[in-house]
C-alpha cells in the first residue's frame, strides 16, 4: 500500500508542475503579423481557376488570333473579357460541358458557314477544356454562335 501512495503522490505532483505550462501556454503572446501580410495577395492572372486560350483561325477582318481570358473578374487579352466570360457561363448548365461537340447522328443542315475554326483550351469550372469549332454545317454554326463574343460573331449582317 505504501507503494501505491507514493505512486500516486509523485504522479500528483508531476501533473500539478506540468499543468502552469500548459495553461500558460495558449496565453503566450506572439509577435502580431505586419498589416501587409494580413492580406491576401492580388490574384495573378495564372492562378484564376477560370482560365481559357482561344485561337482563331481564317475567320477574316482582322478577328484571327490568339486570345487569352481569365474570368472572376474578367482579363487577359480577349477584346471583351467580360462579355466573353457572360457567353461561357450561359453555356454551362449543371453536369453539361460546355464546350462539348456535337452528339453523333445529330441531324444537321448542309449550309456552310465559312472555313473559319477556333481551338479553346484550358480550364473552367474546375474540368479541363480542349475542344475544336469550326462552321462546315447547321449545327457547327449553332455550337460557334452560342459562344459568341468567346468566339467572333461571324454571323452575317443584314
Amino acid at each position: 500500500m505504501l507503494h501505491v501512495t507514493r505512486l500516486l503522490g509523485a504522479t500528483a505532483l508531476g501533473i500539478a508542475a506540468l499543468s502552469p505550462l500548459s495553461a500558460a501556454a495558449p496565453v503566450a503572446a506572439t509577435p502580431a503579423a505586419p498589416a501587409d501580410r494580413l492580406a491576401p495577395p492580388p490574384v495573378r492572372d495564372e492562378d484564376r481557376a477560370d482560365h481559357l486560350t482561344v485561337t482563331v483561325r481564317d475567320a477574316g477582318d482582322g478577328k484571327d488570333g490568339t486570345y487569352q481570358l481569365y474570368c472572376r473578374p474578367g482579363g487577359g487579352s480577349h477584346p471583351d473579357p467580360d462579355a466573353a466570360c457572360a457567353a461561357v457561363d450561359r453555356s454551362t448548365r449543371a453536369g453539361q460541358d460546355a464546350f462539348a461537340p456535337v452528339p453523333e447522328g445529330s441531324m444537321c443542315t448542309f449550309q456552310y458557314g465559312g472555313p473559319a475554326t477556333a481551338h479553346i483550351t484550358g480550364t473552367w469550372a474546375g474540368h479541363r477544356v480542349d475542344a475544336t469549332y469550326d462552321r462546315r454545317d447547321g449545327c457547327q454554326i449553332g455550337r460557334w454562335d452560342r459562344l459568341v463574343p468567346l468566339l467572333p460573331d461571324l454571323r452575317p449582317t443584314a
